[in-house]
């Protein structure tokens, strides 16, 4: 969500909403910029967190990758029908002092309930 008018800018469309294989811990990342860091786990141990697929040109992709500040970082997400998908991850070092908002189950239910300007983010 934070990301989604610059995904909208570079032409990207919105295809699907799912969910991520039970491989994963979210965290609302520390700092003054809210953002969530999606973190895998041993198999089976984490939670299926929400999730939306989007598709864009390889151009665009690579302009979008390229502005993304650490600790985030992209790479291969697998989703609960099984199929791999490249998206938002985080360093696990970043989640020391983040809070494990997995039972959620995703961001935007966080934001709703914690009422989190987005805006500001």
């Amino acid at each position: 969500m934070p990301l989604n008018g610059e995904l909208q800018i570079l032409g990207a469309k919105l295809t699907e909403r799912t969910a991520t294989s039970p491989d994963y811990k979210l965290f609302a990342l520390a700092g003054a910029a809210h953002r969530p860091g999606l973190l895998r786990v041993a198999d089976g141990t984490g939670t299926a967190i929400e999730a939306e697929i989007w598709t864009m040109s390889f151009e665009s992709f690579g302009r979008f990758i390229a502005a993304i500040p650490a600790p985030l970082s992209i790479g291969t997400v697998r989703l609960a029908d099984g199929r791999p998908v490249k998206g938002f991850l985080v360093e696990a070092a970043a989640t020391t002092d983040a809070l494990d908002i997995s039972n959620l189950g995703g961001w935007r239910t966080f934001v709703t309930r914690a009422g989190v300007d987005q805006a500001a983010s």
